[in-house]
């Protein structure tokens, strides 16, 4: 089971994109402007959780950590944090420099996660 759907118990929606355009319609419904990158959906559209969903698509777009099954994606604003263990620190790395390039990541917090 990828990340995606572990995290957020669906299936990738078709055409799910890591760092989307904006859609031609997004707005953010608490101002009614322009939707902050770290509410992005994964269409472009807004979406309170966009930030982890385009993480999690991240993860499982890459190989070398879709195999993990114990760690969890959440956000905080901007900060992308990671919960739970990895096998190795080269897989915890790898992870880290995924969600960094998410577009409207400021951050990725590790302290809750275990390596080992």
């Amino acid at each position: 089971m990828g990340f995606f759907k572990k995290l957020f118990g669906m299936e990738k929606p078709a055409n799910a994109e890591v760092n989307p355009a904006p859609a031609a319609d997004a707005t953010d419904p608490e101002t009614g402007g322009e939707v902050a990158p770290e509410r992005m959906g994964v269409n472009g559209e807004y979406d309170q959780s966009g930030l982890a969903k385009r993480v999690a698509i991240a993860f499982d777009e890459d190989a070398s950590v879709t195999d993990v099954d114990t760690l969890w994606v959440a956000q905080t604003g901007s900060s992308v944090v990671l919960k739970g263990s990895v096998p190795s620190q080269d897989i915890l790395d790898k992870m880290v420099e995924l969600a960094s390039g998410v577009s409207g990541a400021s951050d990725v917090n590790i302290d809750q996660v275990t390596v080992g």
